[in-house]
């Protein structure tokens, strides 16, 4: 590859900054730019990027400006959840002639109308398009998933169960807490992450998305941790955010039921919280066929440290994401960027741009990721198991972006 692609990326917060510090193993590419909401902002995520090497990075102060930039030849939206329509039609309306590509971070949208008109804006555009989902890029499950389907389903058959998971105490920003910004709790927030992770294991690597068929979806929701006296005062303290008047949830459990080419059941089992007390962050995932297993948990790792009550140290997540303990035995993740896909991911939608092909996610696949989690929502907001796809699916908004969602309405059965 001759060419090296210029990326400017759109959100200088966490999830921007894991992109960056993930290009210390990205080739052919090079971090031309950022944009914030503030210039300042925007400027400590550049100097980051030139600090790390990966790039003669510059702060922009628009959208716009940065898009029109000849430096910069595709654009990775990191920006939160209720700019990121405004975001795209801003990239729309500037970028068209001046891109080859654009990516963007989960979920594609808070609601299917939101997700379905950002793949309008970017086909309308006529460039190429990533859904950026790092857990499918992941090492335990590109590993995985091939010696599944390389050993187990070639002697076997197919996978028929995959579970995913991921758990933490809490996100980092007061707009992920707000069920309106970020349209949802934790189950907009996270199990997009999963859902798709467990599908992405069933699905045979040598047919399409469209080779299994969701059948049916069954979801609870609950506000377990965060609705307790406490909690609510923690979190306004903290983040500004009052759960006693618009609460979110904080756990969630989904069933989706699929069908094979072949007319085989299949079925995946996705579970998400933020009120997950442990060293940190935790993925884990199992897969199940016929003479086979598989499971994986991102906690069980090479590394471990532990310090004494005699060592004290200011709190951080020097060790492990969303780490909450500086003393004790404790995980160590030693390259978070590489264990969580980030990197993998990266050097996906760069080397496919750079190809003038379409990554194996593209918005497409964020929209159906986004009718599932839509699904989910109003599977557990009726009490019922859902034929998919319900009708009204398309209009749907969940109760905790309405800011309708109660917590007592876990105790209720229908």
């Amino acid at each position: 590859m001759g060419k090296r692609l210029g990326v400017g990326i759109v959100g200088a917060g966490f999830v921007g900054r894991f992109h960056i510090r993930s290009w210390l193993a990205v080739r052919h590419a090079d971090i031309r730019g950022v944009c914030s909401r503030t210039l300042d902002t925007a400027q400590s995520a550049a100097d980051l990027a030139n600090e790390l090497g990966v790039g003669e990075a510059r702060a922009f102060d628009s959208v716009t400006a940065m898009v029109q930039d000849p430096t910069i030849d595709a654009v990775w939206i990191c920006a939160p959840n209720h700019v990121r329509l405004q975001v795209m039609e801003e990239i729309a309306a500037a970028g068209k002639g001046q891109l080859i590509g654009v990516a963007c971070e989960k979920p594609l949208g808070r609601t299917v109308p939101e997700a379905r008109r950002m793949l309008e804006l970017v086909q309308e555009m006529g460039v190429l398009h990533g859904y950026l989902e790092n857990q499918l890029f992941m090492p335990p499950v590109t590993r995985g998933k091939d010696i599944l389907w390389r050993r187990g389903a070639a002697t076997a058959g197919r996978p028929y169960l995959a579970r995913s998971a991921e758990e933490h105490s809490g996100p980092h920003a007061p707009w992920f807490w707000r069920g309106t910004d970020q349209g949802g709790g934790v189950l907009n927030d996270m199990m997009c992450h999963s859902l798709e992770a467990a599908r992405f294991l069933l699905q045979d690597p040598d047919k399409p998305r469209a080779s299994m068929t969701p059948r049916t979806v069954s979801c609870d929701i609950a506000t377990l941790k965060w609705a307790r006296d406490a909690y609510i005062k923690k979190l306004k303290d903290e983040m500004g955010v009052d759960y006693s008047a618009e609460p979110s949830e904080d756990f969630a459990r989904a069933t989706v039921t699929w069908e094979d080419e072949e007319g085989h059941p299949l079925i995946t089992e996705a579970t998400t919280s933020w009120a997950y007390v442990g060293p940190g962050l935790r993925l884990s995932l199992e897969v199940m066929g016929p003479e086979y297993s598989l499971q994986g948990n991102s906690l069980n790792n090479h590394l471990q440290a532990f310090f004494s009550r005699d060592v004290a140290g200011e709190s951080g997540e020097d060790l492990i994401e969303k780490q909450s303990a500086e003393q004790g035995l404790m995980p160590v993740v030693t390259e978070e960027e590489s264990e969580y896909g980030y990197t993998g991911e990266n050097r996906h939608m760069v080397d496919c741009f750079l190809r003038g092909e379409m990554p194996c996610e593209t918005f497409e696949d964020g929209l159906e990721v986004t009718r599932l989690l839509m699904a989910c929502y109003m599977a557990a907001e009726r009490g019922e198991r859902l034929q998919y796809p319900p009708a009204g699916l398309d209009e749907y908004v969940p109760e905790p972006a309405r800011g309708a969602w109660d917590p007592k309405n876990a105790l209720k059965g229908k």
